[in-house]
């Protein structure tokens, strides 16, 4: 992204390491589970029960000489969480990029001094005990942004 497009996203000034996984909203986990590692061969690296976020999920891995790429399956775990709402509203489908930061809570505050709006006051528990925030869509271009960064 050139620095005058940067400039108009907001997005400069915070350090994005890598891509860290792509969110898939699905209905069934275990339905989805099946086709991502049965049809497109990937691999179960973590699966658990996020009941802060009111969600069941898995992180399916896809490693090809080294370089890994990730897939979050996401599932609501009760009628009140955002992922059923989001599937009520959209459908399944992709929900969220998720970038890596070194430091979500130093991301989150850059975030909002460029008058972006993040969805929690602090950072929450994500997958596997990595700390999580969220950049609203209509701040992002459309798309819900997850800072993550690893535990």
């Amino acid at each position: 992204m050139g620095e005058e497009a940067a400039a108009a996203t907001g997005l400069e000034g915070i350090e994005v390491l890598a891509v860290d996984h792509v969110g898939i909203a699905v209905p069934d986990l275990d339905a989805a589970i099946a086709f991502y590692t049965g049809v497109l061969a990937g691999v179960v690296e973590h699966r658990e029960h996020n009941a802060d976020q009111q969600i069941d999920e898995a992180m399916i891995v896809f490693d090809t000489n080294g370089t890994a790429a990730r897939i979050q399956l996401i599932a609501p775990a009760g009628p009140d969480s955002t992922i059923a709402k989001f599937l009520d509203r959209s459908g399944p489908g992709l929900q969220q990029l998720a970038v890596r930061v070194p430091d979500v809570r130093i991301a989150a505050d850059r975030l909002r001094a460029k008058g972006l709006r993040l969805l929690y006051d602090e950072p929450r528990r994500g997958t596997a005990g990595s700390s999580i925030n969220f950049v609203h869509p209509k701040d992002a271009g459309g798309v819900l942004i997850e800072l993550v960064q690893a535990p």
